[in-house]
Formats: structure tokens, sequence, C-alpha cells
């Protein structure tokens, strides 16, 4: 039984990879495209007139809140927009009458969302060393936080997928939600420059806790301890998962 679960996950998470990996003209090359955008305005055009921030030189501080906005942006999409698919050409109702648990299913799309968010982050990460220098402090803070976020955003991008009913619903989270957070969440400042009462504010954003803890794994600096960077994710992640599975097992919105 063991074999056969995981054939089905394999076979899920190999169709996901392929599904983006066809497609890498519009998967993968746009966000490099838009970050190395990032690097040339923000970083050297505007950074040479900030100077430093927190220490370090104003391009480094910026290029791990970059590669992490790269992540959870393709983390999300690729899972909504899959997910959503398969629910819109009914091929979804396959999986659902197979005999293959939920989890699977879930750990089957949230693969593939990992993968293609991995992906774009190593590739965002080759294109800043034409930039910057970059100095890794502890490898395994960023493999974890790296880790974490995108299956926390993949996990988001299927419960988009599964209330969505139109294309244009797949749209609304990262446009209204996401990219706020994203900008809110100190991808181009420090914390430390805001007043007290902003700060408090800012600290309910969950994407800061993220790009802290990926910028200390690189630099050695954050906004906020990593002890409760990883709460914040594994907690987060936890009430997502669970999320999904009530959903698909419950079969909202997945059944004609």
């Amino acid at each position: 039984m063991i074999h056969l679960y995981w054939v089905a996950l394999k076979s899920i998470w190999v169709k996901e990879v392929t599904r983006f990996g066809r497609i890498w003209v519009q998967t993968l090359v746009p966000p490099v495209i838009t970050m190395t955008l990032y690097f040339i305005i923000f970083g050297n055009l505007i950074g040479s007139r900030i100077g430093d921030m927190q220490g370090v030189d104003y391009m480094q501080f910026i290029v791990p809140g970059l590669i992490m906005m790269s992540v959870i942006t393709n983390s999300y999409s690729n899972v909504a927009s899959s997910f959503f698919g398969a629910k819109y050409q009914h091929s979804i109702e396959e999986l659902l009458v197979a005999p293959v648990p939920t989890h699977i299913i879930i750990l089957g799309f949230v693969g593939g969302g990992v993968a293609r968010g991995v992906c774009v982050g190593v590739l965002v990460t080759l294109v800043s060393l034409f930039f910057v220098s970059l100095e890794v402090h502890s490898w395994w803070v960023i493999a974890v936080t790296l880790l974490l976020t995108s299956v926390l955003f993949s996990l988001g991008g299927l419960v988009n997928a599964i209330f969505a009913e139109t294309f244009d619903d797949i749209s609304i989270v990262p446009t209204f939600v996401l990219t706020p957070l994203t900008y809110l969440g100190g991808v181009f400042y420090s914390l430390t420059l805001l007043p007290p009462v902003w700060q408090a504010i800012s600290k309910i954003n969950p994407i800061v806790y993220m790009i802290s803890g990926f910028r200390y794994g690189f630099l050695g600096i954050s906004d906020v301890s990593l002890a409760l960077t990883f709460g914040v994710l594994t907690a987060f992640t936890a009430v997502f998962y669970l999320l999904s599975w009530w959903l698909i097992s419950r079969g909202r919105g997945l059944r004609s």
C-alpha cells in the first residue's frame, strides 16, 4: 500500500513539475527579468544614494528580500493556477474518486509549487551575483526558511484555488493581499526605521518573519528572533494544511 501511495505522489509531483517546466519561458523567465530590474533600479540606482542599511550595503540588504519575494509569488501562483485548472477541467474528480488519500493529493500539488518556487529562487540568486557578492551566514536557516515559506504559500495557493469559481478569482489574492503584504514586509527597508507603533503593526504581517529569517541566513541580521520566525511559519503552515485537508475531504467546490 505504501508503494502505491508513493507512485500516486510521484505521479502528481512529476505532472506538476513537467507542467511548469514545459512552459519555462512563461513560468521561470519573467520573474528573473522582473527581479533583475529591481536589482538595477533599487540596488544600483537608488541604493547608491541610500548607503548602508543595518550596517550592510543596501544592495546586499535587499537581495534576500527580493529572492523571497520571487519564491512567495511563484509558489503561490503555481499551485493556484494548476489546481484550479484541474478543477475547471473536472480532472480533479478523478483523483477524488481514486483510492488516493487527501494527504497525497495535497503533497503532490504542494511539491510542484515548492519545486517552482525553489527553481525561481535559485535563478534569482544566480542573477544577483552579477550585482553583489553574497555572503552566507547560516545555510540551514536559509534552507529551512525557504522550504517553510514555499510550502506555506503553495498551501495558500491551494486554498485560493479551492474557493475560486472563475479564473479571475485566482488573481484577487495576489493583487490585493500578497503584493501589499510583500512590499510592506521589509523587503526594501528595515523595521528599525519605523516608529515603535508601526513596528508593532508591521509584525502582524507574517511575511515580515519570512524575509527577516531569510535575511538572517545570508547576512546575520534580522528584525525579529529566529525562534519567532520559525514559530510563525510552522503555525501558519499547519493551519493552511489542515484547512486544505478539510476542504478537499469535504469536496468543497470540487464535486459537480
